[in-house]
């Protein structure tokens, strides 16, 4: 492969990682790609800028990244940015860039500064940039801020693990050099992903911000805190500056002249700042695509082989098929299951930021609202005093005990324990409501034509016997009157479905048989 097959590598990916997104899946292939991961604050967002020469990103205090932005850097003669979701528009101004991101992010999060972890793709062609896709993740943090849930840490973390623990992924990890090393949320995470520093860039910023008579040399040469790809070294724009609009070929300007000028770095200086940086960026990920490529296209001819086969059976597809229409529903019935599974233990692909739901849900009626319902008892210390000597008396009769009797203590307890019915009622009552409100969501989500589906579901005997009682509500929602004569004894009476077995009239009253079994059993 020559010079020009290795400068298209880099495009190629990001077409395929183009592909992918618009369809909203990778296929299950890992693409070449560089994460950047750091603390908040720690300059991630300026050496991005400093890449594209222009003040494009949303800046502010907390979360300010809060979906990943897949920046693909194209190099052109002129210069513009588009986006994934608005193919159709060129912006040249870059402030207007800055305000897309910001409505698109608070269009999926919504403005209480939840994360999501659906990325946003950026594509900036420019005659100051080298061929280069990265994704910059949300910064880590520690304590939520605003409306955030208290797990803020967690989810983060969890969303840029998702993405450093690739092995095809490069990982550049972004530390200010006025932290200790040793507590670099950055390397830390990616040390656990990558213990032996292969994938993993660093990147030292705020050089110029340390402690007079203190300096990163150590680090810079590879000494501290060892990586094979070693660490370079830059120095952003202050808060000042950007606030005075200082230009970013001016502050580049300035790296270059803080490097040359400082006795500490003076003589790694050619091996650090922004554009040693974007070209060593260009050319690992070039040369890691390369090797990537074996695999990948070993990868991609697999699927490309299931799906042409896939594609081949459909091409003798028969409505009427019964094999087919079996298979459609049980493979429905699965994924209804896992998605109902993922609700209640709380493993979802999807995290809702903005409410609780599913197992969630249940967890506060069990912890919090069942604990308030017994707490609104009412309980006389005294009575219960009076009646434990009265149990005692009668159960002793004309004879002194000087033990307490077994009877009495059984009793008194049974009499307390009936004074629990009516909150752990109430418990179940509001358990079963959330778990009909998690099967209709799974439904709604299992379910994409219920006319086609209700055509392929052929009609069962009105003689089967009942089955699961969760399906039935599948079976509402569906719209399949064969699904209900499957499962006539289910929860209909308590989703407040019409619903009368064939041969008989009226309301088959499942809610009242359910309440009065619930009953006795409790």
């Amino acid at each position: 492969m020559g010079n020009r097959g290795m400068e298209e590598l880099i495009p190629l990916v990001n077409k395929l990682q183009d592909a992918f997104s618009s369809i909203g899946q990778s296929c299950h292939l890992d693409l070449p790609q560089i994460a950047v991961v750091g603390g908040q604050s720690a300059g991630k967002s300026s050496v991005l800028e400093n890449f594209v020469g222009r003040d494009f990103l949303p800046r502010g205090s907390g979360i300010v990244t809060r979906r990943p932005l897949i920046l693909q850097l194209i190099f052109s003669k002129t210069e513009y940015a588009e986006f994934l979701h608005c193919k159709s528009k060129k912006f040249t101004d870059f402030d207007e860039v800055r305000q897309e991101i910001e409505a698109e992010t608070d269009r999926v999060t919504g403005t209480n500064k939840g994360i999501s972890p659906v990325p946003i793709n950026l594509r900036v062609y420019s005659p100051h940039v080298l061929n280069l896709t990265l994704i910059d993740l949300p910064g880590i943090t520690k304590v939520p801020v605003g409306d955030q849930p208290q797990d803020i840490e967690f989810q983060i973390r969890d969303m840029i693990l998702q993405f450093i623990s690739r092995e095809s992924s490069l990982i550049l990890a972004v530390t200010p050099a006025n932290m200790d090393l040793a507590n670099s949320d950055a390397l830390k995470m990616a040390k656990e992903v990558d213990p032996q520093g292969l994938r993993t860039i660093g990147v030292i910023t705020k050089l110029d911000l340390m402690d007079e008579g203190t300096d990163a040399r150590d680090v810079l040469e590879n000494k501290l805190l060892p990586l094979r790809r070693g660490y370079i070294g830059v120095v952003n724009r202050s808060q000042k500056d950007i606030d005075g609009k200082k230009d970013i070929r001016a502050a580049l300007a300035a790296e270059r002249k803080f490097f040359l000028s400082h006795p500490a770095y003076r003589h790694m200086a050619e091996r650090m700042g922004t554009p040693h940086l974007q070209r060593v960026l260009n050319q690992q990920l070039t040369n890691h695509i390369r090797e990537t490529l074996p695999s990948l296209r070993s990868k991609l001819q697999s699927q490309l082989l299931s799906l042409e086969k896939e594609v081949e059976e459909y091409k003798n597809f028969r409505p009427d098929d019964p094999a087919r229409k079996t298979k459609a529903l049980l493979q429905m019935v699965q994924q209804f299951g896992l998605d109902f599974e993922k609700r209640i233990e709380g493993s979802g692909d999807q995290v809702d930021t903005l409410e609780l739901s599913g197992g969630a849900r249940i967890n506060r009626i069990f912890h919090e609202r069942f604990p308030f319902e017994l707490v609104k008892m009412e309980f006389d210390e005294k009575d219960l005093r009076r009646e434990i000597s009265y149990a005692i008396k009668n159960i002793h009769g004309v004879r002194t005990g000087l033990f307490t009797p077994d009877l009495a203590f059984e009793a008194i307890v049974k009499k307390q324990v009936v004074k629990l019915k009516e909150p752990c009622l109430k418990c179940v009552d509001l358990v079963i409501q959330e778990l009909i409100n998690t099967v209709r969501q799974c439904t709604s989500k299992v379910l994409v034509s219920p006319g086609s589906l209700a055509r392929a579901i052929p009609a069962p005997s009105p003689l089967l016997p009942p089955k699961n009682p969760l399906l039935v509500e599948f079976g509402i929602k569906l719209g399949i009157p064969g699904l209900f004569l499957v499962f006539p004894e289910g929860w209909a009476g308590i989703l407040g479905v019409p619903h009368s077995p064939p041969g008989s009239s009226g309301n088959s009253g499942n809610g009242n048989r359910f309440r009065s079994f619930r009953a006795r059993n409790l």
